[in-house]
Formats: C-alpha cells, sequence, structure tokens
C-alpha cells in the first residue's frame, strides 16, 4: 500500500475541487470491494452506534429521573437524531473533504473521524437526551424540580454518573470513528493513484 501524500498525487493545475471530485468517483468501483463497502457503509455503522449510545443514554436518564412514561416517544429521537447527526457530520468532515482533495493529511483524517466518534456518537447523545428526560420528569412528577440557582448543579450531579457508565462507549466511538478515518484516506490515497497515476498498478491486482 503506498504511503504517497494524497495532496501530492492529485493534479490541482486547471482543475477545479468539482472536477476532481467527478474524476474520482467515475474510478471508485475500480476500488477493492472492501474499500467500496466501508466508504459506502462505514459512516452509517458509525451512526448506527451512536443510535445505539442515544438509547443506552436515554435509559441511563429515565431511570435516574423515575421517568417511566413516554418511553416510545423518547427513544425513537434519541436513536435516529444521533444516528442522522454522525452520519452527516462524518460525510461533511472526512468523506466530503477527501473526495475533493481538502484533507491530505492522514493523522487529520485519523483525528476528525475519532472526533465525530466521540462528539457525535458519544457526548451528542448524552446532551441530547439529558433535556428530553429532564421535561418529562418535569411533566410527570417523576422526580424532584430543582431549586433556582441551582439546576447546573443538579444536570452536572445528575450526569456525572452517567458519563462514568457511557467511558467505554466514548473509547470504542473514538477507536471505531479514528480506524475509519485512516481507512478512508488510504482508500481515497488508492483512488487518486487509479485516477491520476497511469503508471501504477489497479490495487486489486496489488493484494496478494
Amino acid at each position: 500500500m503506498s504511503e504517497e501524500p494524497y495532496g501530492q498525487i492529485v493534479p490541482g493545475n486547471g482543475l477545479t475541487r468539482a472536477v476532481i471530485a467527478d474524476m474520482l468517483m467515475k474510478n471508485f468501483e475500480r476500488l477493492p470491494d472492501v474499500d467500496q463497502k466501508l466508504f459506502v457503509y462505514g459512516p452509517a455503522y458509525l451512526g448506527g452506534n451512536a443510535g445505539l449510545a442515544g438509547l443506552i443514554s436515554n435509559s441511563l436518564y429515565r431511570r435516574a429521573l423515575n421517568v417511566t412514561q413516554g418511553a416510545i416517544t423518547s427513544s425513537l429521537p434519541m436513536a435516529v437524531v444521533p444516528f442522522l447527526t454522525t452520519y452527516f457530520l462524518y460525510n461533511a468532515t472526512v468523506s466530503t473533504p477527501l473526495m475533493y482533495g481538502d484533507l491530505n493529511c492522514p493523522s487529520c483524517a485519523l483525528m476528525r473521524g475519532a472526533l465525530v466518534g466521540v462528539i457525535g456518537g458519544g457526548v451528542y447523545p448524552v446532551l441530547l437526551a439529558l433535556p428530553v428526560n429532564m421535561a418529562l420528569a418535569a411533566r410527570y412528577n417523576s422526580a424532584p424540580t430543582p431549586e433556582k440557582g441551582t439546576v447546573l448543579r443538579y444536570w452536572l450531579d445528575l450526569s456525572r454518573p452517567i458519563l462514568n457508565k457511557l467511558r467505554a462507549v466514548l473509547l470504542l466511538q473514538a477507536m471505531f470513528g479514528g480506524y475509519l478515518g485512516g481507512r478512508h484516506f488510504e482508500s481515497f490515497t488508492k483512488l487518486a493513484q487509479i485516477t491520476f497515476g497511469s503508471d501504477r498498478e489497479d490495487p486489486k491486482t496489488e493484494m496478494s
């Protein structure tokens, strides 16, 4: 596998970002099958993990606040919204910049993927679950209402043990997001070699 930086094998003279992306996409099917599938389905898997983190966060807050009503109405958005947010955030910060030649650093792609995994797939579901379940707790009087001036402290005390329980989820999301970003950079390096390196071999024939 070549370690040549992506930006060094994509010619920029006279080519717009849109033209570069179009040329890359025309050769996408020449990538090895594993690279194609990882590119297409990888962000969805990361988003699916975020949806699962949202359901776990929702369940933990419901228990902490003794909320028994509105299980479906609170669980559905907690699964769908983190999924969509993580999926589109990953594509906006990793996949699209790679396709347009704007992301030329392998460590940057890895770090972006890891941050998307942590923020979109870990922190965001927790922040989303808190107000949803606080509103349900206030509506059904399942937990004492914090006094004025102590709301922030109440939220922090309530969230601290939940965040501790979700440490493993945050770590896994960071690892998977980073892995995905790194692999996508490698895939697009291969794609750029196919598209702009006419003297290079097709990656499908390089694997032994």
